[in-house]
């Protein structure tokens, strides 16, 4: 039997400062509206703030990741030297989420990267549920290898139908210490903390033991490529330590959240694809001809800022349409010479981006839940950006920190 590979851990938290300022969303989300990130660096600029301490890709290719790296690692010096945080021994976070539709569940933790590999038929306790590109680790790794602390925005999940991990402590949070209770900036919705830690930690720690007995303990939700960064430093840094050395070091953990699948409040949205630069009518053309059947599955396109038709494209499975789809925009934009393709999580996003000339957008449906460790024990890694937890603005926002270092 595995052991767990999620864990308490020495968690740091503000205890001076505005937590609405403090929190900021996911540095993937927003990656083509940069008016977001705008406003966020407008309002958090001479304020303590998570914001300071990432990379928010909205602005890659337009600033260095070098000097984003340097600018964030010394942002995190300074809240150290600050003596900014308490630290919480040996503890998890519980947390509840106001999203949409609902309230979130999870528990913030250490997952230990020794147990986690993210190659497409992985065999490990830990696994990734999309493929990994290699060039999306870059400019993670640059911002971490030199990184004091780490702040998460990586979601992962357990398969959990008796909710014997997570929701008991839902009834016990009387008992709990509260740590934070405030509003998400940018209508991220509410967010409460508490600290688990002692006996109720240990009782965690006995569910989660249980569930080390399946085949795959957890599942990469979100922040695949965060993750995988990480992976690729431990490795490094492993290679320079001794066994004793190893097991203990802070970089073998990562900070992330732990959700169930079953969580009411965990929602498969699904992400979607616009590309710009194109002949569109080309494209619908040729893409008809290689990938639509009678009975595939269906997706929307989108020209001129207005639904206007509807697909259906080859793919034994949901992961396998996506791939099929993925592949030939990539194709095609290498044949044709141009095309630039995004990733939008909202709709209301992708319509309007396709209102630019020569823009087509496709529409994604979501996937069943219930299919996805169905889907990585069989089958392996999704394609990319297959799928994501909830709305953008219902991603993770960073909040928790720990050293490691």
């Amino acid at each position: 039997m595995s052991a767990p590979a999620f864990k308490p851990t020495d968690i740091l938290l503000p205890v001076t400062g505005d937590m609405t300022d403090w929190s900021v969303i996911a540095c993937d989300q927003f990656t083509s509206e940069r008016e977001y990130w705008d406003r966020v660096e407008k309002r958090c600029a001479d304020k303590l703030s998570t914001y300071h301490m990432i990379l928010p890709e909205a602005y890659l290719g337009t600033v260095s990741p070098l000097d984003m790296a340097e600018r964030a690692n010394a942002a995190m010096r300074s809240c150290l030297e600050m003596d900014v945080f308490e630290t919480l021994p040996s503890s998890y976070v519980y947390v509840e989420r106001h999203v949409t539709g609902g309230v979130r569940r999870g528990l913030v933790g250490a997952l230990d990267l020794d147990a986690y590999d993210y190659s497409p038929r992985s065999a490990s306790p830990v696994r990734a549920s999309e493929r990994t590109v290699a060039d999306r680790l870059p400019p993670r790794m640059k911002i971490r290898e030199n990184a004091p602390l780490e702040l998460p925005h990586i979601m992962v999940l357990i398969d959990d139908p008796e909710q014997s991990v997570v929701e008991p402590l839902h009834p016990r949070t009387h008992a709990l210490r509260k740590l934070y209770d405030f509003d998400l900036m940018e209508g991220g919705g509410h967010i409460t903390g508490w600290q688990v830690s002692g006996e109720e930690a240990a009782r965690v720690d006995s569910a989660l033991a249980r569930l080390a007995e399946k085949d795959v303990q957890i599942v990469i939700g979100d922040g695949n490529h965060s993750l995988a960064a990480a992976k690729e430093l431990w490795n490094r840094t492993k290679a320079h330590l001794s066994p004793e050395e190893a097991a203990c070091h802070p970089a073998r953990y990562a900070l992330v959240e732990l959700n169930n699948v079953y969580d009411p409040g965990i929602v498969f949205e699904p992400i979607h694809r616009v590309v710009f630069g194109v002949d569109t009518e080309k494209l619908l053309e040729l893409m008809r001809q290689k990938l639509e059947i009678p009975d595939g599955r269906e997706i929307e396109y989108v020209i001129g800022g207005e639904k206007r038709g509807r697909l259906r494209l080859r793919g034994r499975s949901f992961g396998g349409m996506i791939e099929l789809l993925q592949s030939f925009i990539e194709e095609y934009s290498a044949m044709v010479g141009t095309g630039e393709v995004d990733y939008i999580h909202d709709e209301a996003s992708l319509i309007r981006l396709t209102q630019e000339p020569d823009t087509i957008g496709f529409l994604l449906p979501a996937m069943d839940k219930a299919e996805l460790f169905k889907t990585v024990i069989a089958d392996g890694v999704f394609p990319k950006k297959s799928f994501s937890i909830g709305h953008a603005r219902d991603k993770r926002y960073y909040l928790e920190c720990r050293k490691i270092k």
